[in-house]
């Protein structure tokens, strides 16, 4: 008799169309694993993605707005489950691979520092090979879980990870559905948070967008995700002339209202002093980094390690670390 996993890979035939990837067709991880009897390859990733100490943290990290006081604002965990159920309505509408599709939109901010794209630029200008995040994803992966052996997933789910910003002239229409729903996702969703925040107020969108997408968060996404759908396929994934144009006029407006409004942002100019500081310090004092860093100084150096231990954390614990060493603890005469 078949096991499960074979069951499920030979029901993909008829739910996968010609442009999605099937699981039996994996291109295979880094290092070769016996098959699970129960789940398909990319549902193994979907696991060890969720399972994963980075994928936890990501719930204190930074999506926009630094330290908002509230319980309603997205951190980098609410962002990653909005972009999966996006993505995978998306690929179910298509016929791609559902599983696949999740397993990229679970890892695809794994790597994200603390305090956002803040911490993103501060680390980029201090770490001498730079810094991205989405490369750091793929490191975080293949590198940084499980005490250095990584997650070993599949290579679709790898290079989708590291294509989810740019993209590649070879990536699945999974990676691709990932790639878009993650940019409908933040100027939506940072959109509402900017208004719960008072940066903007409902009436000060502009008009255009209350018309062409619609008045309230919902409807706004509902409007972008029906439209890639209606005007994607074979194998293309678009959404129409004119909503792309809108769509384009949102990101513009993001950017020039809110990304870089000054009562959004005040606080980032600390951001690069703290990290600055926790660098300077782990890169002379290796010995402070956790054991498990042992192997990333001895192959990569002081300086990556440092960098990979400081992206690691969370907003919260950068700036308990910051505090530890380099502000004096109260103390009383007795």
């Amino acid at each position: 008799m078949s096991c499960p996993r074979e069951e499920r890979e030979r029901l993909e035939h008829y739910i996968v169309g010609p442009y999605g990837i099937l699981a039996e067709n994996s291109r295979g991880r880094l290092h070769p694993e016996e098959e699970c009897a129960i789940r398909t390859c990319f549902q193994r990733d979907v696991d060890r993605i969720t399972h994963s100490k980075s994928f936890r943290r990501l719930k204190h990290k930074t999506q926009v707005f630094l330290q908002p006081e509230g319980d309603h604002y997205r951190t980098r965990l609410t962002h990653t489950l909005e972009v999966s159920r996006l993505a995978r309505t998306v690929a179910r509408a298509l016929n791609l691979n559902e599983d696949l599709t999740e397993a990229i939109a679970l890892g695809h901010d794994l790597g994200h520092t603390p305090f956002g794209h803040a911490g993103e630029r501060a680390l980029n200008a201090i770490h001498p090979g730079g810094f991205k995040h989405y490369e750091q994803s793929l490191r975080v992966v293949d590198y940084l879980e499980r005490d250095g052996r990584g997650l070993n997933l599949c290579e679709e789910t790898r290079l989708g990870i590291l294509h989810h910003t740019h993209g590649a002239p070879d990536d699945t229409g999974e990676a691709i559905a990932v790639r878009l729903c993650d940019r409908i996702a933040y100027i939506n969703h940072d959109l509402d948070d900017s208004i719960r925040a008072g940066i903007l107020t409902a009436e000060e969108v502009p008009a255009r967008i209350r018309q062409e997408c619609g008045e309230r968060n919902s409807e706004r996404i509902n409007t972008f995700i029906t439209d890639l759908i209606a005007h994607s396929g074979e194998g293309v994934l678009q959404m129409s002339p004119a909503m792309q144009e809108t769509f384009s006029f949102f990101h513009s407006f993001m950017f020039s209202d809110v990304y870089t409004n000054p009562l959004a942002k005040s606080e980032e100019s600390k951001v690069e002093g703290i990290l600055a500081r926790l660098y300077e310090y782990y890169t002379a004092h290796p010995e402070a980094l956790p054991e498990d860093f042992a192997g990333v100084i001895e192959r990569d150096g002081r300086e990556r390690a440092a960098c990979d231990y400081i992206s690691g954390m969370t907003d919260g614990y950068a700036m308990e670390k910051y505090g530890e060493l380099f502000i004096p603890f109260a103390w009383t005469v007795k």
